[in-house]
């Protein structure tokens, strides 16, 4: 590869690339849309997105396998899921064939930003769907954008594969019951930024939130998705309106079961019976598995496997869902699609 970059040591940040998707809604119906090397999104200072947060957005990632190939992980999942999320905003769809091909018109226009395979590293793909147009009233934009950039990132939480410690927020809620929990919107991201970094500066790597009802359950863990494992080989997650539905979630929940012969649950995970449990993760496309270490809810803290070592079945998930990504384990049909250059 020419480029100049130390993909040992990628982090999760922007990079700016040569090209990004752009296509333009107006008159009821989605133009062609184009490859661009324009980073700058031109729009009206009174659009949707701005004013109400009319937004939403997905992340996904194409990997470089031990041949030099390029594959996308289910990108059909997150069309399908960007498309609930528009629902829930009275925006209009993205079709997934749209959605596949803008993505996969990235990949290969910066091919050469995927990252090595050896590096451990990944591009990771940002679509973004906003409300644009000269709208004041709080009612939904008429025209839309739907964008897609990339960057070639590392691991989102600091020590990669590396239990952390998380704290119980008990002073906010991320999402309201019944409100935008489980849509991909930017506001429940923004309302999340002062508990994490209240969780950040007390030497936590983020946020365990509860149901906002009972404050009883674990939701998320900032901005991924919970997991643990019983110590009667049962792979739990939470379930519940408010949560964020997760892929990487779905897909580990599914190779817990099918690949790893544990019993797969989505069901209610109690925060005061958290001792059920010997290993527990965070996992999304972003952070893929982030092992916890630990939880402090309140005065208590539990420690789960270990506060240093990496879980055995946690391991094996992982190995198993990023051999899958990369290339190295057969996948179940539909879930890799390859990117020709």
């Amino acid at each position: 590869m020419s480029i100049n970059i130390d993909w040992e040591n990628l982090g999760f940040s922007y990079m700016k690339l040569p090209y990004r998707f752009i296509a333009h809604y107006k008159n009821g119906q989605w133009e062609k849309g184009e490859l661009t090397e324009d980073a700058t999104l031109h729009l009206s200072e009174s659009s949707p997105a701005l004013h109400y947060g009319q937004q939403a957005f997905e992340g996904l990632k194409a990997y470089r396998t031990k041949s030099g190939d390029i594959q996308l992980f289910r990108p059909d999942q997150n069309a399908e899921r960007l498309q609930k999320t528009a629902d829930r905003l009275l925006m209009p769809q993205v079709p997934t064939d749209f959605f596949i091909d803008a993505v996969k018109s990235v990949v290969k226009a910066n091919h050469e930003y995927v990252p090595p395979y050896e590096s451990g590293g990944s591009l990771y793909l940002r679509p973004l769907l906003i409300g644009v147009g000269d709208i004041i009233g709080v009612q939904p934009a008429q025209e839309y954008i739907f964008t897609v950039f990339a960057m070639p990132v590392g691991s989102y939480f600091k020590g990669g594969l590396t239990p952390t410690k998380f704290i119980v927020s008990r002073d906010y809620d991320r999402a309201a019951p019944h409100g935008t929990g489980a849509a991909k919107v930017g506001g429940n991201y923004a309302g999340s930024l002062l508990p994490g970094q209240n969780a950040h500066h007390a030497g936590y790597s983020d946020v365990i939130y509860l149901d906002p009802a009972t404050h009883t359950k674990i939701e998320e863990v900032g901005s991924a998705n919970f997991f643990g494992i019983t110590k009667d080989n049962e792979f739990v997650t939470p379930l519940s309106p408010s949560i964020l539905p997760s892929i990487t979630k779905y897909s580990l929940l599914y190779l817990a079961e099918k690949r790893l012969g544990l019993k797969a649950i989505e069901g209610d995970v109690e925060i005061d019976k958290l001792d059920r449990f010997a290993e527990a993760g965070a996992c999304g496309t972003a952070a893929v598995i982030s092992p916890i270490a630990g939880i402090q809810n309140a005065d208590e803290y539990h420690v789960f496997y270990s506060e240093t070592e990496v879980g055995p079945i946690t391991h094996k998930l992982y190995d198993e869902l990023v051999g899958i990504q990369k290339g190295d384990v057969p996948a179940p049909d539909g879930w890799i699609y390859p990117v020709s250059l």
